[in-house]
């Protein structure tokens, strides 16, 4: 079986089992009716799937994270300021998710079991990471996780916000999104000023070490 044939295997499995989330959650039980709709048994789930609902749903946020980069490849990035960027990066994410919002609902209820908090924290990893990628930051030095730390809090605020936000075309979400990344740049200028007057501040350690 080539790596494509697989992957249309599970993108048929993903699409069929979405609809019984919001009824059974990421469930062996969800994952069986999928299989059933899109005409596949149980030898093609193993294959494709072999940690079972729990992979259905890693691979949805991997998919879903594609799709977000996807689109953002044809917005006019390089026009906007950083904080835009990351904006836009993270409304186009809930809106990729929005048709299925239950079964993110049920997606953060799965993983606040403590035996799937390890996955859990990789896929917000991937998903702030593939954010700050589309927003074009290239630090490479201590800034680099310190970004993510920061987004991921962000991200993960604004995802409980926007799984009860019923306002119009998520304008509640997108105010909220304003006020955290204020947040996140006060923060940041903050670390600014500390590290400059850092710097001008006398070396106790420097005479010691020509000594």
């Amino acid at each position: 079986m080539t790596d494509d044939h697989l992957l249309t295997e599970k993108r048929a499995l993903l699409e069929a089992m979405l609809p019984h989330v919001p009824f059974d959650g990421w469930t062996a039980k969800a994952l069986n009716l999928a299989a059933r709709d899109a005409g596949l048994d149980t030898g093609v789930v193993l294959r494709a799937f072999p940690g079972g609902a729990a992979d259905v749903l890693d691979f949805w946020v991997s998919e879903t994270d594609a799709a977000m980069l996807r689109v953002l490849e044809g917005r006019d990035l390089a026009a906007m300021k950083v904080r835009e960027r990351v904006k836009l990066a993270v409304m186009t994410r809930l809106e990729l998710a929005a048709p299925h919002r239950e079964a993110v609902r049920r997606a953060l209820t799965l993983e606040a079991l403590p035996q799937h908090a390890p996955r859990a924290l990789k896929q917000l990893y991937r998903t702030v990471d593939a954010i700050w990628y589309a927003a074009g930051d290239t630090a490479t030095d201590f800034n680099f996780y310190t970004k993510r730390m920061l987004l991921a809090g962000v991200y993960g605020a604004t995802l409980l916000h926007w799984l009860d936000d019923k306002s119009e075309n998520f304008a509640g979400t997108s105010a909220f999104v304003d006020r955290r990344l204020a947040d996140v740049m006060r923060i940041e200028k903050a670390k600014s000023k500390l590290a400059k007057l850092a710097d001008r501040l006398p070396n106790p350690f420097r005479n010691l070490r020509r000594a």
